[in-house]
């Protein structure tokens, strides 16, 4: 029991380890073109592709961790991200399409999706453990 334990906690560190770095790498390929190298091409295409580099990683490492879980984590994790990529495809789409219409009074970005997707799978998480536990 304690070798499994002290397996997920590696586990978990590795995933956050990997976020961290493509949170940091976004953070670079986002600012790092206005702010340190002044839109110089190259730097801005590495800087990008480091970053999905990291972010593939990051997956990996997330995979990994779920393919450490029980019978019974797996399924809430599944029910949570199957309810947040149906909300994120259809709220999503209607946000762009208030964008298109001018019925919004500002720009649908991508940042506000991104948000609303994490929202999303941490109620769920938090409903689907409760309803399961």
């Amino acid at each position: 029991m304690e070798t499994m334990k002290l397996e997920r906690n590696k586990r978990v560190k590795k995933l956050a380890v990997w976020t961290w770095s493509w949170v940091a790498t976004m953070a670079i390929a986002t600012f790092g073109p206005i702010y340190i190298w002044d839109d110089h091409a190259f730097l801005t295409i590495f800087a990008i592709v480091v970053n999905l580099a990291n972010g593939i990683l990051m997956i990996l490492a997330n995979r990994d961790l779920f393919n450490h879980f029980d019978e019974l984590e797996k399924k809430i994790h599944l029910e949570s991200m199957a309810i947040s990529l149906g909300l994120a495809v259809v709220v999503g789409l209607t946000f762009s399409l208030l964008d298109q219409r001018d019925l919004i009074p500002f720009d649908a970005d991508i940042g506000f999706l991104v948000m609303f997707i994490g929202i999303t799978y941490l109620v769920a998480m938090l409903i689907n453990t409760r309803r399961y536990k």
